[in-house]
């Protein structure tokens, strides 16, 4: 008699699905308050367009009435916000979008051109009213723009969400991040008096939110203790003041926001939660902190090693990429090594010159050395975003005629002239099957290995937003200053404080209008990120750094124009480059003073203080690989240059 046996992965998956979709067809509470959300804020939108037909945009009165109303629509949009940043990320560019025009490489992407996003929406037609002889048709563009957008939220592909719980916990992550990076440092806010109070009634419309899904899904709800802790987050918001610079981020963020991302990386995990989403690419399920360095992948450091697990073999790894990084041998004339400019004892940079010297070894590089600490949480790596990994970067740096002078080929033979290398990597060729000989890219791989091992250190502001150890008054504070009056949080983002905000699938670039040099008498001619992508708004841009470590990564800005701390403070304060009468059009640094007092810059370096990393930096070898090729075996430990 024949028997018919049911694999257990196909007994597995169904009974997955059958979790999955319990409760879809009874999710009417849930779903009602999303069609509500949108069916509001609909509503408000046309509300709005009426008023503005009404008005004339010459009178002071009328000009205030709409704003007033653009404040409102503001709260409508972000009762559903929870949703909306979620469930289509590129759409709500057009609904509230900080920026006219954004130039988009994400990291799923970035193999491809930058993509062109057009905003609209409530923050821009808010500052449109603000220009000289605003044109009724042009605000009310903006709007409509929105309105149009809108209805991408009711479509089946978006709503069919709505029917398992899956989306949910990972909208639930994405609005914890943007309460700790976004939604308190008036980043897409163009009037600082209302972030508190779009703050708190945002977070008290969640709550309903919170409700209905707990109604309808009665199997995977929220915990009780999630909820307690999020009921005393609200509760918190309004004891304290309106006025967003007096508003404590840090205790808000340490006892509420990331003790309740916590909770939801447990339930995550407890529900075996699904992403379908891309905007889901880098974050970690197993990060239970915001202030954990794996909260997000940014770049791989293992390169053609990616699934190499084996302890002895990452050893390996580490051990050649520390000897390369030191090897003058990969430069053209063999005096030149990784070490000469990212100086491991000065935190992996060059703190004694504005910028490196030239290959020729007599002029000076247009650009200041950046930190190789922290290089990993960026998408998009050199200050102009140009290459798209850490491998295609030291390739890059390795061959240029103006940094190390070396060609690929003759490189390759160079290293494998020495029995030491040669050796190390023939044994390693087992772990990476596609390639059957050893070539440049296990040669940038380890030599990005071994340097973003020194990036997993912690701060001690990381310290006291984990509960395990106390922060000054100073510091905390300076960070306060940081997410408020000083706006450094509106680019430099939480946990990294560079410019890769969430959900972490992007690198941010900036036009600050930094001078030639400390008098202002020109702008750097420098193009930055225009020498990449060609447009308008990229022109003399560049990739946001971390600011974690900063306070020993001097002299500053892309061609090391500052020598200290005080004068970028200073720089920022005056309004950037516009600030201090450049002529820079596309500046996206806001040109106004920031009028910060003399004490609350000196919390602001306290802050930036507590953001140094504890690092144990390793001595430099003591010797290098002998070479067959006798000529080679004068080579210096760190170069001579």
């Amino acid at each position: 008699m024949n028997k018919t046996f049911t694999p257990l992965f196909l007994i597995l998956a169904i009974a997955i699905l059958t979790i999955s979709f319990k409760n879809s067809d009874n999710a009417e509470t849930y779903r009602s308050v999303y069609a509500t959300g949108l069916n509001n804020y609909e509503t408000e939108q046309r509300i709005l367009l009426d008023i503005i037909s009404e008005s004339n945009l010459e009178d002071t009165t009328a000009i205030a009435r709409i704003k007033q109303h653009i404040n409102q629509a503001r709260i409508v949009l972000k009762r559903a916000d929870f949703w909306l940043r979620y469930l289509e990320p590129t759409v709500y560019k057009r609904l509230n979008g900080p920026l006219p025009v954004e130039w988009e490489t994400e990291v799923f992407e970035k193999f491809e051109k930058p993509y062109k996003r057009e905003g609209a929406g409530l923050t821009l037609a808010f500052l449109y009213l603000d220009e000289e002889h605003p044109s009724k048709d042009s605000l009310k563009a903006l709007i409509n723009a929105a309105l149009s957008a809108t209805a991408a939220y009711s479509a089946d592909s978006i709503t069919q969400e709505l029917n398992t719980f899956h989306h949910f916990f990972l909208c639930n992550r994405l609005y914890l991040l943007n309460l700790a990076a976004i939604y308190t440092t008036g980043f897409e806010s163009p009037d600082a008096n209302q972030v508190i109070p779009e703050l708190r009634d945002m977070m008290a419309s969640v709550n309903n939110i919170y409700r209905a899904f707990n109604e309808d899904y009665t199997t995977t709800p929220l915990t009780k203790p999630y909820l307690d802790l999020y009921a005393a987050a609200v509760k918190y918001t309004f004891t304290q003041p309106t006025d967003l610079s007096k508003f404590d981020h840090y205790s808000f963020i340490k006892d509420y926001i990331n003790p309740l991302y916590a909770i939801n990386q447990q339930m995550i995990n407890q529900y075996h939660v699904v992403s379908h989403n891309m905007i889901d690419y880098s974050l970690n399920k197993k990060a239970n902190s915001i202030f954990s360095k794996d909260v997000y992948n940014g770049q791989n450091a293992k390169g053609i090693f990616l699934r190499v697990t084996d302890t002895a073999a990452l050893a390996e790894i580490d051990r050649l990429g520390k000897l390369l990084f030191y090897d003058p041998i990969l430069s053209g004339n063999n005096l030149r090594s990784c070490a000469s400019c990212h100086k491991p004892a000065e935190y992996f940079t060059d703190t004694n010159t504005a910028t490196a010297l030239h290959y020729d070894h007599n002029n000076h590089l247009a650009r200041n050395t950046p930190t190789l600490l922290n290089a990993e949480y960026n998408h998009l790596v050199m200050l102009d975003g140009k290459h798209i990994s850490l491998q295609n970067q030291t390739k890059g740096v390795i061959t240029s005629n103006a940094e190390m002078g070396g060609e690929e080929k003759e490189i390759l033979e160079k290293i494998m002239s020495c029995k030491e290398y040669r050796e190390g990597f023939t044994r390693l060729l087992k772990y990476t099957p596609q390639e059957k000989e050893v070539c440049f890219e296990h040669i940038s791989a380890a030599i990005t290995y071994y340097y973003c091992k020194f990036s997993n250190g912690s701060s001690p502001f990381d310290e006291a937003m984990n509960n395990h150890a106390a922060l000054s008054t100073e510091a905390k504070e300076g960070f306060n200053i940081f997410m408020s009056k000083a706006q450094c949080a509106t680019c430099h983002f939480v946990p990294q404080f560079n410019g890769v905000k969430p959900p972490y699938i992007g690198s941010e670039f900036e036009v600050l209008g930094v001078p030639q040099d400390t008098a202002y008498k020109h702008l750097s001619p420098d193009q930055g990120r225009y020498n990449v992508n060609p447009a308008t708004e990229t022109l003399n841009a560049f990739r946001t750094g971390t600011v974690r470590n900063s306070m020993y990564t001097k002299p500053y800005m892309h061609n090391g124009v500052f020598k200290t701390m005080e004068q970028v403070i200073e720089f920022y304060n005056t309004g950037g480059g516009a600030g201090k009468g450049l002529q820079v059009p596309n500046q996206t640094l806001s040109s106004d003073s920031l009028h910060l007092t003399q004490p609350e810059k000196s919390k602001l370096i306290a802050f930036i203080g507590s953001l140094n990393e504890k690092i144990n930096f390793e001595k430099a070898p003591d010797k290098l690989p002998a070479s067959t090729i006798k000529a080679l075996n004068n080579r210096k430990v760190g170069g001579a240059y």
